[in-house]
């Protein structure tokens, strides 16, 4: 499996990030702007530098330039997509089977949930993309998907509709199953807010739409 690591410049707790790269493999890595700030402090080299540049220092970027083999891709402030939004569509171009956001959560909620959306894009050209920080992992679910309990991020599993609608969703082997329950935006929020996986492994069946999955750690 092919992977590529993208850090952009949220919040980004140095230590976790360590750790995570030290437990990864992954064959591409773009910096995003500020990111390229948390590129320098945990000793990677990018593959792509990725951005406006309004949020970062330009000694780091001076520092960067000196690499002939990073290839950057500069862009006017003024545009449609966020920098996150561009380094994801270069990320895709470069065949990858999967994608991990870091520094994508944090600071402003905007970005945050402009960050979700991004995933969907990965989704439709079946693209595995998690968005990753100390406390989460967030992906999309758009089929049947089996949960180890000893393999999650952390005690919690929440499940919120991304569509407006999902229906038939049935969990088995959690605290609070469910059976062909139907949810919709903006209703029973807290119906598949912090379930546990009480068996070794539990299942996720469900008919139609797609859900925005989160793993937790307190």
């Amino acid at each position: 499996m092919r992977v590529c690591l993208i850090i952009t410049g949220g919040k980004l707790d140095l230590a976790f990030a360590r750790s995570f790269l030290e437990r990864e493999t992954f064959h591409k890595v773009i910096a995003v702007d500020g990111g390229l700030e948390a590129v320098r402090a945990l000793g990677l080299t990018p593959d792509y530098v990725v951005g406006d540049f309004d949020t970062v220092e330009e000694d780091v970027i001076e520092e960067f330039r000196k690499a002939s083999y990073i290839v950057w891709e500069s862009h006017k402030p003024e545009k449609n997509e966020t920098d996150t939004e561009l380094a994801r569509n270069r990320a895709l171009t470069l065949a990858c089977d999967r994608i991990v956001f870091l520094g994508a959560t944090g600071g402003r909620v905007d970005h945050l949930l402009g960050n979700l959306h991004l995933l969907y894009g990965c989704m439709e050209r079946e693209v595995e993309a998690w968005i990753v920080d100390a406390w989460n992992k967030i992906y999309l679910v758009d089929q049947n998907r089996t949960f180890v309990r000893d393999q999650l991020w952390g005690k919690y599993v929440s499940f919120l509709p991304y569509t407006e609608k999902v229906t038939g969703i049935t969990l088995k082997g959690f605290k609070y199953p469910l059976n062909k329950k139907n949810i919709k935006r903006g209703e029973e929020a807290g119906l598949c807010i912090s379930n546990e996986v009480e068996d070794e492994v539990g299942t996720l069946e469900f008919e139609e739409g797609v859900l925005v999955c989160v793993e937790s750690r307190d």
